[in-house]
């Protein structure tokens, strides 16, 4: 399909009506170089936003020199964020319609060029490592190749109208503006209007759309079960009311709404390691599910809801939910690369829901239920590093890079999270023995049946990450087993018997 035609199917269109094109339709004059964009368009994702976060969660500090090299301009801080960086160009989320079309021009004998706003230590790495390029043209030191001098670049190199440009973006409307063939794919409605302006016969191509499903995954709707722990101080003290149980049921919306941004920031920290992960390359940032600078843009958003919620408590519930962020930001950025230190928080921010829940409500929590806490979700964390290494064990892979974990832990790690487990066990039975459980339970020696079903359950949890049989997270293999479901109702039914 050559340019008059894409003119003739778009123009008179509404920007919510856009006849899309497949590589097929394009016109493959092998006559005229194809250009194409790198971010955004080749790969699903923003290289620039990918390696300030990484940066970022290696180093702290660099926030610093990433301010002070922006003072230069935009190629100085790209310069500086690639220093000594590696994009690991095999594991990008690459658009299969874009990198289809790509080789088919080249296979035809068409000259293929790739250029990007991206520093040129990355475009050159990709371009390499893809081997489908006659050339690259990308951002150096001095230069930022974006907007009207990648445009400039291209017509020096080209000529005005000589080239055809893919590309996905405001910044490339000044290309469009000088391609001979404007082709443009994930442009967002206001990018859609203002190409048609410049440029009626510009082709969109058809693309995956950003789904709800994503979405929920990146949020971690399935994580929010962890959440309904701030129901455990209302039901320790037994208060049923109606005002109780909207009050929890509030907290627990606000730390949903902050775990999701907590979620977020991590993934984009981690995009690199996760994508070389098993499991976690299916995250949605890892695969380019959803842009970056929308998953950026959302934790702002939902920080925001977190807090109006949490306000409409109280204050003090509010502090409680903002020491849970600052924790889980301090665990992304540098505390889960510490030996046993990343297992003991990942504990304690378990515990601090249980204290959100006694502060939303008013009331004091037992000392007995904190130790109680710490313990399990201790054996929990550990559990989680097990299966992790294990993993790494089975395929041989080397230690983890991003981990203070070495394979030959393996073993201890093991041994920690049943001592911590079997430890929960007997502060339980501590517990409900105690005088304070009578004034509660009408027949507190029941509760003494629970000691039995979660040893069941912690033992059977530890042999199935032996038999390598459980997930990454033992949280949500407990959820979705159907025996930790049946150990869960049967502690429960002990519970009300004993207040029976």
């Amino acid at each position: 399909m050559g340019a008059g035609l894409g003119a003739g199917r778009l123009q008179g269109k509404s920007v919510s009506h856009i006849d899309y094109v497949t590589a097929d339709d394009l016109d493959m004059d092998i006559s005229v170089p194809l250009v194409v964009d790198l971010d955004g368009t080749l790969i699903r994702s923003d290289l620039l936003i990918e390696t300030a976060f990484r940066r970022v969660g290696g180093d702290p500090a660099a926030v610093f020199g990433m301010m002070r090299a922006l003072k230069a301009g935009k190629a100085a801080l790209k310069h500086f964020l690639c220093s000594n960086a590696d994009c690991v160009p095999a594991t990008l989320p690459y658009d299969e319609t874009v990198l289809g079309i790509v080789r088919k021009a080249r296979d035809a004998g068409r000259p293929v060029y790739l250029a990007s706003a991206s520093h040129e230590s990355f475009v050159s790495a990709i371009a390499e490592h893809l081997g489908v390029f006659d050339g690259f043209f990308a951002t150096t030191a001095g230069v930022n190749l974006s907007g009207q001098k990648k445009a400039q670049c291209l017509i020096d190199n080209f000529g005005l109208g000589e080239f055809d440009y893919i590309g996905n973006d405001a910044a490339d409307l000044p290309v469009w503006k000088v391609a001979r063939q404007p082709i443009a794919i994930r442009t967002s409605r206001s990018v859609t209007a203002k190409l048609r302006d410049i440029a009626p016969g510009a082709l969109f191509l058809d693309h995956e759309r950003t789904s709800s499903k994503s979405w929920r995954k990146q949020l971690r709707v399935h994580q929010y079960a962890k959440n309904a722990l701030v129901f455990l101080p209302m039901l320790a003290a037994h208060m049923f009311d109606f005002v109780s149980l909207l009050t929890a049921t509030l907290a627990a919306v606000s730390f949903c709404f902050a775990a999701s941004a907590c979620y977020i920031l991590n993934d984009l920290v981690d995009l690199v390691d996760d994508r070389a992960h098993r499991s976690k390359k299916n995250r949605p940032l890892a695969k380019g599910d959803i842009p970056l600078i929308h998953a950026v843009i959302a934790v702002p958003i939902l920080l925001a809801l977190a807090t109006i919620v949490s306000l409409s408590i109280s204050w003090a519930f509010a502090g409680v939910l903002a020491i849970y962020f600052i924790l889980t930001t301090f665990y992304t950025l540098h505390l889960k690369r510490i030996l046993l230190v990343d297992v003991l928080t990942l504990s304690g921010l378990y515990t601090i829901r249980m204290i959100g829940g006694a502060v939303a409500l008013g009331i004091g929590l037992s000392s007995w239920l904190v130790v109680f806490s710490l313990s399990i979700f201790v054996s929990l964390a550990l559990m989680k590093r097990f299966v992790e290494l294990a993993a790494r064990v089975d395929s041989r892979l080397p230690s983890p890079a991003n981990r203070d974990y070495e394979n030959a832990d393996l073993t201890m790690l093991a041994a920690l999270s049943a001592a911590a487990g079997f430890n929960a066990v007997t502060v339980l039975a501590l517990y409900v023995s105690g005088y304070a459980v009578s004034s509660l339970y009408t027949s507190p020696d029941l509760l003494l049946l629970a000691c039995p079903i979660l040893t069941y359950w912690i033992g059977r949890a530890l042999i199935l990450a032996q038999r390598r049989q459980m997930q990454d997270d033992p949280v949500v293999f407990a959820i979705k087993d159907p025996m930790s479901r049946l150990s869960g109702l049967a502690m429960l039914a002990v519970f009300v018997a004993a207040s029976w």
